[in-house]
């Protein structure tokens, strides 16, 4: 949560630590997924990952940030099943799962501040900030953040990585 903390002040923050360059998309999805590959063990989750050879305009530090929340929240809703990362051809990036799903009139304020929803009040650890900070992060690299979900059946967040111009503010 300390690290939340800072990463919110810091998106709040008139100074800019944005340092845009070109990565391999598949970097800095394998260096999210191994932060969190004991949490894939010890929980016993399938991950599938389609390897892709796009490359993106971005900053490594905002772009992991929103990766890594994603993944948080698809391990820490998901007690049993898999967690899946894809890109199709117009690069979108995917990361769905087979959890507990978010609940329909939940889903249009996900990325609201404080916001946790019915899931956040189920006994979960949930601060309200994670996918706000996504959203964030994703606005201020020009990246397009939605999520579509049923509950009992999972969820599924979508990064459109077709970027025409970094918010640099």
């Amino acid at each position: 949560y300390v690290d939340m903390v800072l990463q919110y002040i810091r998106l709040g923050s008139e100074t800019n630590d944005l340092v845009i360059r070109e990565y391999k998309l598949d970097e800095l999805i394998r260096e999210s997924v191994r932060k969190y590959a004991q949490q894939f063990v010890y929980r016993k989750l399938k991950l599938n990952y389609e390897p892709t050879n796009l490359k993106i305009v971005t900053d490594r530090k905002w772009f992991s940030c929103i990766l890594e929340q994603i993944l948080s929240n698809a391990i820490k809703y998901t007690p049993q099943g898999t967690v899946s990362i894809s890109v199709s051809d117009d690069a979108v990036l995917s990361i769905a799962d087979t959890g507990i799903g978010i609940a329909a009139e939940d889903l249009p304020r996900i990325f609201d501040k404080g916001y946790t929803g019915n899931n956040g009040r189920l006994g979960h650890k949930s601060s309200g900030l994670g996918l706000y900070l996504c959203k964030k992060a994703a606005d201020k690299l020009s990246i397009k953040i939605s999520a579509e979900s049923t509950p009992g059946e999972g969820t599924t967040f979508f990064m459109n990585l077709r970027q025409k111009k970094i918010n640099n503010e």
